[in-house]
C-alpha cells in the first residue's frame, strides 16, 4: 500500500462523543499515551488523512489520488485488525458480525462516510475496542496505556531515577529525555508509568501506574495521581487525580479532586475545584448525550466530569456526577451548577447567560499565546460554528 492512502473517517460516533469532538475529529482523541491517529500511523507505518465534519475539515488534510482505505476513527487498532484491513478487497467494506463498519476500500475520495458502506461486505470476528461515548475514553484508558507501551517498543529505564525517589518496579517505568523527577514515589507494580520528554515532577508527588504524562507537562508538589490516568502534553497538574484523561494543553494546577473524567484542550480548573464521581445512593450515573439530546445511563457507578475545549472553572467550583460541560464555558460561584452546561455559557448554580464569542476569543488568544500557539482564523471559524450550532441548547436565566 502506497503512502498517504489511509483515511480515518468520523461516523455516527462523532455525535455521541461530543463535546470532546465539537472541536476535533475522533482521530485526535487521546486515549492511553497516543491519540487514535498516532496509534493507526504506528500500526500502518504510514501517514493517515482525516475525514470529518465540514466545519472541522479545514483543520485536516486529505490525501490525493485513488484507492483509499477508509477506517472508522472510533475503533482502536490491534494487530489482527490491521491484517484484516490490509487484506480487504477493492470496493469491499469490513464490518463486525453485528454490522459495525470498520473499514472500506474505495477508489476515490468521499465527502460523506455514509457513502462508503453501500458495496459488498466482509465480516470479521476479530475482537476490537471502540469508543462510543466520552466515558469510554477513561474506562479503556489504562488498557491503552499498556498497549501503547508495547506499540512504541519502549525500553524500561526506571533504574536511572535518582536516589531521592522511592521507586517500585523500575522495569515497568519509561522516562523520556529531559525529564526531571526528584523526591517522589513512583509505584509501577500495578501498571506502567510513562513520562514524556521535558516533564517536571516536583517534590512529594505520588504516582501509581498505569499512568502517562505527556511532553512538557508539570506535576506540582504533593500531587497524587492514581492509575488509568493520562495527562496530555503541556499540562500543569496538582491535587488528586484518578482515572482521568487530559487531551492536552490544560491545567488543574491546584488542590481538588478529579476522577473518572475527560478534559479537553485549553481548559483550566481553578484552585479547589472538586468533581463528584460517585452518587450518594451508589446508583448508576446518567450523563447528557448529544445524539438523543437527553440524559442516558452511562452504565457506570463512577463517572465524573466531561469538559470541552476552552472551558474554565473558578476557585472552589463543584461539579456533580456525570456533568457535561461544552466548549467555551466559564463556570463560577458556589454550589453545584446544572449537569449539562451548553457551549458558550457563562455563570453557575444561580443561572447562566450567553458567553459572547468575542470575549471567548480574546481569552483563547491569550491562553494559547502563553504557550506560543496562535489562535488562528481556522480556530475562530470552528468556534463560531459551534456557537451557532449549539444556540438551541443554551438556557439563559
Amino acid at each position: 500500500m502506497s503512502t498517504n492512502k489511509f483515511i480515518l473517517a468520523d461516523f455516527e460516533e462523532w455525535d455521541t462523543l461530543k463535546p470532546i469532538t465539537l472541536t476535533r475529529s475522533i482521530a485526535d482523541i487521546r486515549i492511553g499515551i497516543l491519540t487514535i491517529k498516532e496509534k493507526w500511523e504506528r500500526w500502518l507505518l504510514n501517514d493517515v488523512g482525516i475525514l470529518t465534519q465540514s466545519y472541522l475539515q479545514p483543520k485536516y488534510a486529505l490525501p490525493k489520488g485513488d484507492d483509499f482505505i477508509y477506517i472508522n476513527a472510533s475503533i482502536i487498532p490491534n494487530e489482527q485488525l490491521i491484517e484484516d484491513i490490509l487484506s480487504l478487497k477493492e470496493n469491499y467494506t469490513l464490518v463486525t458480525e453485528s454490522g459495525l463498519p470498520i473499514a472500506s476500500f474505495a477508489e476515490k475520495v468521499f465527502s460523506d462516510p455514509k457513502q462508503l458502506i453501500d458495496g459488498p461486505i466482509f465480516k470479521t470476528k476479530t475482537p476490537l475496542d471502540q469508543i462510543n461515548h466520552c466515558w469510554d475514553i477513561f474506562t479503556l484508558n489504562g488498557k491503552e496505556i499498556e498497549a501503547d507501551i508495547r506499540l512504541m517498543a519502549l525500553d524500561p529505564n526506571g533504574e536511572k531515577l535518582s536516589f531521592t525517589n522511592s521507586v517500585y518496579e523500575p522495569d515497568n517505568i519509561f522516562i523520556e529525555e529531559g525529564s526531571k523527577i526528584e523526591c517522589s514515589i513512583l509505584n509501577a507494580q500495578n501498571g506502567p508509568i510513562y513520562i514524556g520528554k521535558n516533564v517536571e515532577i516536583m517534590e512529594g508527588c505520588m504516582l501509581r501506574g498505569p499512568i502517562s504524562i505527556g511532553d512538557n507537562s508539570v506535576i506540582k508538589m504533593g500531587t497524587k495521581i492514581y492509575g488509568d490516568t493520562s495527562i496530555g502534553p503541556n499540562c500543569k497538574i496538582g491535587g488528586e487525580i484518578s482515572n482521568a484523561v487530559f487531551i492536552g494543553n490544560s491545567n488543574k494546577a491546584h488542590d481538588g479532586y478529579l476522577g473518572n473524567s475527560v478534559i479537553g484542550e485549553w481548559c483550566n480548573l481553578g484552585a479547589g475545584t472538586n468533581v463528584s464521581n460517585l452518587k450518594n445512593n451508589y446508583s448508576l450515573v446518567e450523563s447528557f448525550d448529544f445524539a438523543t439530546n437527553d440524559f442516558i445511563s452511562t452504565g457506570l457507578q463512577f463517572s465524573g466530569l466531561i469538559m470541552g475545549d476552552h472551558s474554565k472553572s473558578s476557585i472552589n467550583s463543584m461539579f456533580n456526577t456525570g456533568t457535561v460541560v461544552g466548549v467555551c464555558c466559564n463556570i463560577f460561584g458556589s454550589n453545584f451548577p446544572r449537569k449539562h452546561i451548553p457551549s458558550f455559557s457563562w455563570g453557575g448554580s444561580e443561572g447562566f447567560e450567553e458567553y459572547i464569542p468575542a470575549k471567548a476569543f480574546d481569552v483563547a488568544t491569550k491562553v494559547m499565546g502563553r504557550r506560543q500557539i496562535t489562535f488562528s482564523e481556522i480556530d475562530r471559524n470552528v468556534l463560531i460554528k459551534i456557537f451557532e450550532n449549539t444556540a438551541s441548547h443554551r438556557i439563559i436565566n
